[in-house]
């Protein structure tokens, strides 16, 4: 592909679906403008977002980076860049970005950019790269000046992100990955925002009902009130690590989220556990919610239905705001265990959002239905 020396300077989105399409629709508004502004010469951009599975059933780079080439040269673009939710290996490191100037292509995994900004840090990634490979050709004594470093995201003293090595028969000439601890921790990140959480809390709601229906006849109920004024705090903390603990482990086995791989290499297991750690978090995160959900209405519960004087004859302890505030944070933990059996009415659909396995699985068959026909 070649960019355009003038005129204008046709660039394709090529997203992923789910989270990355949503990134590119909404960068696309702006982006045209923001490409001209720091371009200069008069440039102009058309930006245009396709959404497809490109990286269904291939993680492997070269193979990733030639089904970009073949799709942009099916398309009328200049620059194709490709964004992915999923998180790619090179050489045992996260890849960040893969670019050929050659060719007119970008490839951007979206977690290795955390799970915080994440719009805004993705459109300055996009922009990075287009006005690299929209920049001049020209050949010095310090080689392309296309495959010059990248600024924005891709560099920074406290940022994990370092060039990356690349192989003899890739079609890249530029590459950024992310490495150590502190860049795990970083993909993980970027993981769990892809997830969007807060959409599994609206997809527990029969999990939910079940939890409030146990909370409300809980609240009201003397052995309740008996354990909840007996439990030390620490016996109240383990009460609840083990509800919250009993939630979100029957979620994943029951919806069948732990992913597992035939695959012995060890970037299939680095990639299975990234899997496995983003879907516990991103359940555990709104299960969480949950829990909290819970806590506030049975306290508003109690305070409307309790009467003093039955609570210190059955209790001999008054009812003060330490009591109505452990009776409640007592009676979320047995109500998510109750939620916890609600929970396998959910359909797979509600919660498929939380594991990468299977979001990753539907895309592959999407793609295999679109060949079919």
């Amino acid at each position: 592909m070649r960019v355009s020396s003038q005129g204008v300077t046709v660039v394709a989105l090529l997203a992923d679906p789910d989270a990355p399409t949503e990134i590119a629709q909404r960068m696309a508004r702006m982006l045209p403008g923001r490409l001209a502004e720091r371009s200069g010469q008069g440039r102009r951009f058309d930006v245009e977002v396709v959404s497809e599975p490109f990286t269904a059933a291939a993680e492997d780079l070269p193979t990733l980076m030639h089904r970009i080439m073949d799709r942009g040269n099916e398309g009328d673009w200049d620059i194709v860049v490709a964004l992915t939710d999923l998180p790619l290996h090179s050489h045992g490191r996260k890849l960040m970005v893969d670019l050929s100037h050659e060719h007119g292509l970008a490839l951007l995994s979206l977690p290795t950019l955390g799970g915080f900004r994440l719009q805004t840090r993705a459109q300055r990634a996009v922009e990075e790269a287009v006005l690299s490979l929209a920049a001049p050709r020209a050949t010095g004594p310090a080689g392309p000046t296309g495959s010059q470093p990248l600024r924005g995201p891709f560099i920074g003293r406290l940022a994990p992100v370092r060039p990356g090595q690349i192989g003899e028969d890739e079609i890249a000439d530029l590459r950024y990955v992310v490495s150590g601890p502190r860049g795990y921790l970083r993909v993980l990140l970027g993981m769990v925002r892809a997830n969007q959480p807060w959409r599994l809390v609206p997809g527990l709601s029969k999990a939910l009902a079940a939890a409030l229906a146990t909370g409300a006849v809980a609240t009201v109920n003397s052995t309740i009130w008996n354990l909840a004024t007996s439990l030390s705090t620490p016996r109240l903390v383990i009460a609840m690590v083990g509800s919250l603990a009993l939630m979100i482990g029957w979620l994943i086995i029951d919806a069948n989220l732990w992913h597992r791989t035939d695959e012995v290499s060890p970037e299939a297991r680095k990639t299975a556990a990234l899997y496995n750690a983003s879907t516990v978090v991103t359940v555990g995160i709104g299960v969480i919610v949950c829990y909290a959900g819970l806590v506030v209405i049975n306290l508003v519960w109690a305070l409307f239905i309790l009467n003093g004087r039955v609570f210190a004859s059955t209790t001999r302890t008054p009812l003060h705001s330490t009591e109505y505030w452990t009776l409640s944070w007592f009676v979320a933990s047995v109500a998510t265990v109750g939620g916890a059996l609600g929970s396998g009415l959910e359909s797979d659909e509600a919660i498929r959002a939380a594991a990468y396995s299977k979001r990753e699985q539907e895309r592959r068959n999407a793609l295999r239905d679109d060949q079919g026909d």
